[in-house]
């Protein structure tokens, strides 16, 4: 079984305050698409619960889901939300990934 990810306090503080102005639960999905410039992409949605299969961890309250298959690609992660003069955005650490880019929204294995 691949190690579970991790959501930082700043990331769960985020997720919590877009969950709260959609009126949803604070639970945010990260998947794992084919695409972008490295070879795979990472994309984040709010989810109404988590499935059956997923895996779930917990910071302060606000849940991180991952299904099984993107769970292989980013077993082990953290994610983190960075603010900086480029923008604010969610941010995934991945020991995974053997190439990344400028975007950050992409990786390769």
């Amino acid at each position: 079984m691949a190690e579970t990810l991790k959501l930082t306090p700043s990331a769960a503080k985020r997720v919590a305050l877009i969950a709260q102005k959609q009126k949803a639960p604070a639970i945010l999905r990260l998947s794992v698409e084919g695409g972008g410039c490295s070879g795979f992409q990472y994309k984040f949605d709010l989810a109404n619960a988590p499935d059956n299969d997923d895996s779930v961890s917990e910071t302060d309250g606000v849940k991180l889901v991952v299904d099984p298959v993107s769970l292989d690609l980013v077993g082990g992660s953290v994610v983190d939300f960075v603010e900086s003069l480029g923008g604010a955005a969610f941010k995934v650490e991945n020991p995974n990934a053997a190439a990344g880019c400028g975007c950050g929204s992409s990786f390769g294995i």
